[in-house]
Order: C-alpha cells, then structure tokens, then sequence
C-alpha cells in the first residue's frame, strides 16, 4: 500500500476542480432562451477545451499512477492471502498433532493407573506375605515344618511344598520391585504426553488466530483498493464525458452557426416575398374560417402533450427525430407541431413559423379564436424575425412546443413580443 500514498492528494483536487469548472461552464452556455424556439449553443472558448484536455489528462496520469499502485497492493494481497493460507494448514497439522498427543496421553494415564493397580496388588501381596512371617515367628518356616512331620514320608511332602512356597513368596517381592518401577515410568510418560499435548494445542491456536488476522487484513485491503480504483475512474470517465460534452457544444455551434446563415438567407428571400406580396395585396384578413378543421388540428396537437421538444423535429405523420443541439431527441418544435396538427385536418401549411405567418390569412388580437395560430418576434415590426408559434386555444391559452429540453404543454398566452395570428381554417 506504500506505493498508493505516493500519489499527490492534490492531483485528484485539481482534476476535480477543472473538470467542475468546465461542466458549470458548459451547463451555462448551453442555456437556451426561454419563449424562443431554438438557441444558438454557445461555442466552447479554446481555454475552456484546453483545460478539459488537461483534466482529462490529468485523470488518465493519475489512472496510470493509481494502477501501478494497485498491482503492487494487489501482489501484497495476494502475499497476505498465500500467507493465510499457510498459517491455516499449519493450524490444522498442529491440531492433528495435538489430537494424537491427546491420546498418547490418555492411553499413557491408563498404562499408569494400571501400574499402579499391579504395584497395590503387588504389596498387598508382601504385606500378607509379611504378616505370616509374624505369626509364625520367624520370616522362614522350613525348618519348623520338617521337624514336625509324623514320618519319613510326609517330611519329603513338605520339604516340596514349602520349596514351593519359597519361590512364590521370593517372586511376590521381585513382582514388587518392579511393578514400583512400572508405575514411576507410566507417570512420566504420562506427564510428558500431557506436556507436548498442551503445548501443541496452544501452537494451533496461534497458527489459527495468525491466520485469521491476515485473512481479515487481506480482505480489508482488496476492499479499500476496489473502492480507490472505482473513484478514480469514475474521475477520468467526468473528464472525458466533459471533454465530449465541450468538443460536442463547439460542433453543434459550428453547425448552429452554418444553419442560421441559411435560415437568414431564406427568412430574407420570405421577406422579399412578403413584401411582394403586401404591395400586390396578397395579404389577406381571415374570414370565419372552418371550426371544425380548428378543433380537429387542436385535438391531433393536445395528442402529443408531453412529447419532446426536438429542433428541427416533426413530420406530418408524428414526432420525428431532431437535428443539431437535439440530435437523437424524439418530438417536434414549434412549427413542426402547427404543420402536423393542421395537416390531420387536411390542410398544408408550410414548415418554418415565419413562412406560415407570411402565408396565412392574418388575424388581429382581438379577432383571434380557437384553432388560430399565434406568433413572437424579437421585432414586432419585422416578420423577418418571428422565432415561435402556438396553437390559440382560446381563454388566454396555447398548446404550444415550447423550447429545446422541454415538452409540449398547454400554458397562459404571452403578449410580450406578440407580432400577429392567421387562421390556416380561413
């Protein structure tokens, strides 16, 4: 573990800290405006991108230092749990040892309690023997037996028998001799048995409890380096997931930027129209219009409430998927929403907002009605700048895709930066 302390505390602080200034740096300039249908992303400054590459650089450095840290604890680890694993085999032949001292033991105590029955019998035998020596008054009773025998004959009995008894009192005191030297034996080994069991007994023990604490240490210290390992690439995977993020937002600005200047060229070629048009008269006041076309647009909108804003989303058959800062988003934006809403009512309006406004028979505030589109610019004087469009529901509502990360909703009209209405219905 010495090689993981090695490595500077203070990397780790200053990769953290970048790569948090580049997160809260890009959360803030890809802030889009609230009320407008698309905002161009803000292009990531080269200071902001250099340092999320020495973030991310940083964070593979202390990767690469953290794994060379990790392979030497992690031989350390395994040295530990080697070492466990003898340590436990040791405990298990000390305790087999130890069982078989135990029994050398217990059969030594037996062998000596034996002993000590064969000495007791043994003196009680001398002790008789003793006794009966004391009765008759003299230690040998040959010579009293012979002198008092009736004949010839009953001498050379006795004479026989107490030859006999002789050599049975004379082994009764060998018996003794060697049964005191039996048992003194019997109790040493039996002490010395004893001895060795208790001290082997106490080995395993301490071969048992080395092995534990190692394997405990061992586990303790793969764990400890697992959940290092695990913070620290999840610090190399910010710096690179910010890193994408800022090298993503200068694409998106990139091609934001291309996409703006075609939309200028087009909303100037619709402003040229426009204005053809206003001169020749082509603009019109609404009529009635067809109520039921309005409802019918307004019911096939309220169907997707909920659904993602996508730029550049929508098709006249549903949601589709987005472009740009929305690539890979599912939904509509805000004059993909109008066009398909009023397509399932079996009318074509044109795509963009600004071409839908310059197109349709126009509407004042105070003749607008359920179904009637409604529509924002950043100049109420130039359609040219109109940037959002909704569906008037009427009572001061609209449905309505707001902006990028939101959904389609129902919310209060807003009068602010109002430029006009027109009735596709008319």
């Amino acid at each position: 573990m010495g090689t993981q302390a090695t490595i500077p505390a203070r990397t780790g602080t200053r990769l953290a800290r970048s790569a948090a200034t580049v997160v809260v740096a890009v959360a803030v300039g890809l802030v889009l405006a609230p009320g407008t249908a698309t905002a161009a992303p803000t292009n990531p400054s080269d200071t902001q991108l250099s340092q999320a590459q020495q973030a991310k650089a940083d964070a593979a450095e202390q990767v690469g230092a953290l794994s060379a840290a990790l392979a030497a604890a992690q031989a350390q680890v395994d040295d530990a749990r080697a070492e466990s694993a003898i340590a436990l085999d040791t405990f298990q032949g000390k305790q087999a040892e130890y069982e078989a001292a135990q029994s050398a033991a217990d059969e030594a105590a037996a062998a000596a309690r034996r002993a000590r029955d064969d000495l007791a019998a043994a003196r009680a035998d001398l002790a008789d023997f003793a006794r009966q020596s004391y009765l008759q008054g003299s230690t040998s009773p040959t010579l009293e037996a012979l002198m008092t025998a009736q004949g010839p004959t009953e001498m050379v009995e006795r004479a026989a028998l107490l030859e006999a008894a002789g050599a049975h009192q004379g082994s009764v005191v060998v018996q003794v001799s060697a049964a005191e030297q039996q048992a003194t034996a019997a109790d040493l080994t039996a002490q010395t048995a004893l001895a060795q069991a208790a001290t082997l007994e106490q080995q395993a023990a301490d071969a048992l409890a080395a092995a534990e604490a190692l394997e405990v240490a061992a586990r303790q210290q793969a764990a400890g380096l697992a959940d290092r390992q695990a913070a620290v690439q999840q610090q190399l995977e910010q710096a690179q997931q910010t890193l994408l993020g800022l090298e993503g937002a200068r694409a998106a600005a990139e091609q934001y930027a291309a996409q703006q200047t075609a939309a200028a060229a087009r909303a100037a070629a619709d402003q040229r129209a426009t204005s053809h048009a206003v001169s020749a008269g082509a603009v019109t006041t609404a009529g009635a219009g067809s109520s039921a076309a309005a409802e019918t647009a307004i019911s096939a909108a309220r169907r997707w409430l909920g659904t993602s804003y996508a730029w550049g989303g929508g098709s006249l058959s549903g949601p589709s998927v987005g472009w740009g800062i929305d690539a890979g988003v599912v939904g509509f934006d805000c004059s993909g929403l109008t066009r398909y809403a009023y397509a399932q009512a079996g009318i074509s309006i044109p795509r963009n907002s600004s071409a839908q406004y310059s197109s349709l028979p126009r509407v004042s505030r105070s003749d607008l009605q359920r179904g009637d589109l409604v529509f924002w610019a950043t100049d109420t004087s130039s359609p040219a700048t109109i940037h959002h469009v909704a569906v008037y529901l009427g009572d001061g509502q609209i449905l309505e895709a707001p902006e990028s990360g939101s959904r389609v909703r129902v919310t209060a009209m807003r009068w602010s930066g109002f430029i006009g209405g027109a009735r596709p219905s008319a």
